[in-house]
């Protein structure tokens, strides 16, 4: 039973989501499956998931911070768990590259206080995201095959919990646990080659704070070593400009998807 919401300071979540060390970057990983949810039709397991986000936490003034991050996500065969660089689409019977997450950066910014749930000796952060925004395809007709329509449109509910005495420790430059819960409604992937068929994706995702990189997947360790290392550390400052999208990446690489080639496209790590 949850015993009270309060609000707390913006270095608490800090503590939460990288660390208080600008210095350190810190890792999540997570895992889980992505459903089809079409009008009529019976759910169907169309993906399973692994993925991270690497982060970092850099003080910019009186109690505010420059959040920076890269996220990779991979799509895997539902049966063997294996990566997919091809899928065949079941609605529409064509083959198709797919086209992993490898967003670079992910960037935000916190200051002031935030509400969390106290239960017992738990602390949650529930953030309940509804993005709606321009989809950055429409506008050309090049990709009328990958676009939905008009306005991209999700809802992403995040629930992490970690131990209250960890945010109270001043020791503590980062929580040593988390648990999270990802859900997520969203439009049909450029890559799946969708159109404006009916239906969407529901995402259901559970992960962790690990201490490295030997922590992750081993799916992540070996992409991560070999194909993005970049994907090793976070940004060591805020980058200026656009976070990085599955719709922009698709975009931005559209050729490369076109040619077939392996994603997500090799990025070395930075200097």
């Amino acid at each position: 039973m949850i015993d009270q919401t309060q609000l707390v300071d913006v270095q608490q979540w800090i503590k939460t989501r990288a660390s208080l060390d600008a210095n350190e970057s810190n890792f999540l990983s997570w895992t889980g499956n992505i459903y089809s949810f079409i009008p009529g039709e019976k759910r169907q397991l169309v993906f399973k998931i692994v993925g991270m986000s690497v982060s970092r936490c850099i003080p910019t003034g009186e109690g505010s911070w420059d959040f920076t991050s890269r996220e990779l996500t991979y799509y895997l065969k539902p049966e063997t768990k294996e990566i997919l660089h091809k899928w065949e689409n079941p609605w529409t019977q064509e083959t198709v590259t797919v086209m992993h997450v490898a967003n670079s950066p992910v960037q935000g910014k916190f200051k002031g206080q935030l509400p969390v749930q106290l239960d017992g000796e738990k602390t949650n952060f529930v953030f309940d995201i509804f993005p709606n925004y321009p989809n950055p395809l429409a506008e050309n007709p090049e990709f009328a095959d990958y676009c939905p329509g008009g306005i991209y449109q999700a809802a992403e509910l995040f629930k992490i919990s970690v131990p209250t005495a960890d945010l109270e420790n001043l020791q503590l430059n980062s929580v040593t646990q988390l648990s999270i819960s990802w859900d997520r409604i969203g439009q049909w992937l450029p890559w799946m080659k969708m159109g404006e068929h009916p239906g969407y994706l529901i995402y259901s995702a559970t992960g962790k704070k690990v201490s490295g990189l030997t922590e992750l997947h081993p799916i992540l360790q070996r992409e991560i070593n070999t194909r993005v290392p970049l994907y090793k550390a976070a940004p060591k400052s805020y980058i200026e400009g656009e976070d990085m999208t599955s719709w922009l990446y698709f975009q931005k690489h559209f050729s490369a998807y076109l040619a077939g080639e392996i994603f997500p496209i090799p990025a070395p790590a930075e200097d």
